[in-house]
């Protein structure tokens, strides 16, 4: 898979690893061949849903349930949902599918595919898994099914264009950073758990779910919401460098840095955030 990509996504995905793990080219190249290979079983776990759905305890091990199921079970929760904010890391599909299996009322949030098609075709195999699927535009919907209950999955690690992010540190270099879970969170006063998934040697997975983060609620709504995405950021990055082979490199993180702000902006940004 590797060898036919465009040259253009190899070298994105060279620097990244590059620039973020601070290696040389030829540990940056296995890495980035590792990944992209890593895609093939990807989909084809997604292919293998109808089989997986009566056998995901025994395919997907759950570390922190617990976390989710005291919560659903505390008198503060309410009816609320909560929010799972997670990453491009390992099989991100399937972790879906295995909190729905485990019990979880999660709803799935996702980009709408440029071909109809194939939009249909994936979103019928999430919800055979036992996810609800709904678009990023669909906000009203997420905050309709938070109150009801349920449990809003999102991908926090994909770049954002400028007026829709917060700059955090990530990498120790300024990223623009999506907000939806810190600003959910304080919105609805619901907690975040952060959620990481991991490939074992035998092919099965493991997922953690963290203890709930709550977003600080002052005069300072920015404030508030930076804080808590510098979080979540941080807690990715961790998880990332425990198993860089499994994040999805390929995507052009700082497209936004480098396009939308000015040298002497990014300047700034590295300066409040003690980045050298």
């Amino acid at each position: 898979m590797w060898i036919f990509l465009p040259a253009k996504r190899k070298k994105i995905a060279l620097e990244n690893i590059r620039q973020c793990l601070n290696i040389d080219e030829s540990e940056s190249a296995r890495i980035a061949k590792i990944s992209t290979v890593n895609l093939g079983p990807l989909a084809m776990e997604v292919m293998n849903f109808p089989r997986l759905k009566n056998m995901m305890k025994s395919h997907v091990k759950i570390i922190g349930l617990e976390h989710l199921t005291n919560y659903i079970n505390s008198a503060e929760r309410q009816g609320r949902g909560a929010v799972i904010a997670t990453c491009h890391s390992d099989n991100w599909e399937l972790m879906g599918g295995a909190f729905a299996q485990y019990g979880i009322p999660l709803v799935g949030v996702a980009k709408k595919q440029k071909s109809e098609g194939a939009d249909k075709f994936i979103n019928e195999f999430r919800t055979l898994i036992g996810m609800h699927i709904t678009y990023r535009s669909g906000v009203r919907e997420m905050y309709k099914m938070m109150d009801e209950g349920h449990f809003i999955g999102l991908i926090m690690d994909q770049d954002v264009g400028r007026h829709d992010g917060v700059i955090v540190k990530f990498f120790n270099r300024a990223t623009n950073y999506v907000t939806g879970a810190a600003s959910m969170s304080r919105f609805k006063s619901i907690p975040i758990f952060p959620a990481f998934m991991h490939k074992n040697s035998d092919g099965t997975h493991t997922l953690e779910v963290y203890p709930p983060l709550s977003v600080e609620k002052t005069s300072d709504k920015r404030a508030d919401i930076q804080n808590m995405t510098q979080k979540l950021a941080t807690l990715t990055e961790e998880h990332i460098r425990r198993y860089p082979e499994e994040w999805f490199w390929l995507h052009d993180r700082w497209k936004s840095m480098r396009v939308e702000f000015t040298t002497e902006e990014v300047a700034e940004f590295n300066r409040r955030l003690n980045i050298e």
